[in-house]
């Protein structure tokens, strides 16, 4: 099945004839062997050219023909993941602690969370990416995702409106030592709240810095 622009979930190439597709496959990047497998398997006989890691922790397909691109998602019986428009393209999620030996807080598993909860979840003013990292280290790039948080002994540092864009953005402070489940409600009501809030074309960090950073940080945290 195929839209005006194109198969579904797929794009464009520089060669304007050839497509990518994203797989969704599990959250924060983990695969199993199995998924493997079944991978190369597809990669195989669909003759597909390059297979990329992308930043956000996913699994490119590029350079397939557009007729093969709902065969190749139906083979390896994923759906496309979201890569492009106005939505929640990705949750970013380091090991953590359930690997990592400088981990201080269950990244993977936050991450998964919020993947189940987020994705698909609806359009904003922008795209809208998300980033945990399980210590002070940052290696899911935290302070530049629109949502972000960072694990402590004590509990997650959240911050909000980081973009690495073309006009780069640290993200703001909004709270500190908190547990799973407030992240995750920040994380809804963040979403919420930029629907209500943003602009088309506009990210989450130039709402906060045209509404006021406290204004913002006050009806995010208000209960």
């Amino acid at each position: 099945m195929t839209d005006e622009h194109g198969p579904r979930g797929a794009i464009l190439q520089r060669d304007k004839s050839t497509y990518a597709v994203v797989p969704r496959f599990a959250a924060a990047g983990v695969l199993d062997a199995a998924t493997l497998r079944r991978l190369a398997e597809v990669v195989d006989n669909y003759r597909i050219p390059v297979v990329k890691i992308t930043s956000a922790q996913r699994i490119a397909l590029v350079g397939l023909k557009p007729g093969d691109v709902e065969a190749v998602l139906a083979d390896l019986g994923a759906e496309p993941a979201p890569a492009v428009g106005r939505c929640v393209h990705y949750i970013q999620a380091c090991p953590g602690k359930t690997f990592c030996r400088f981990g201080q807080q269950d990244s993977l598993g936050l991450g998964a969370r919020l993947d189940e909860m987020l994705l698909g979840y609806g359009e904003f003013g922008h795209k809208f990416k998300i980033g945990i990292s399980g210590c002070l280290f940052n290696c899911s790039e935290s302070w530049l995702r629109d949502f972000g948080a960072f694990g402590k002994p004590k509990g997650w540092t959240v911050v909000v409106g980081g973009t690495s864009g073309h006009r780069p953005r640290i993200g703001n402070e909004l709270v500190r030592d908190v547990d799973d489940e407030t992240v995750v409600a920040l994380a809804k009501k963040a979403a919420d709240l930029y629907q209500e809030l943003g602009k088309k074309a506009e990210r989450m960090g130039w709402t906060i810095e045209r509404v006021g950073v406290e204004t913002f940080r006050e009806r995010l945290l208000a209960d």
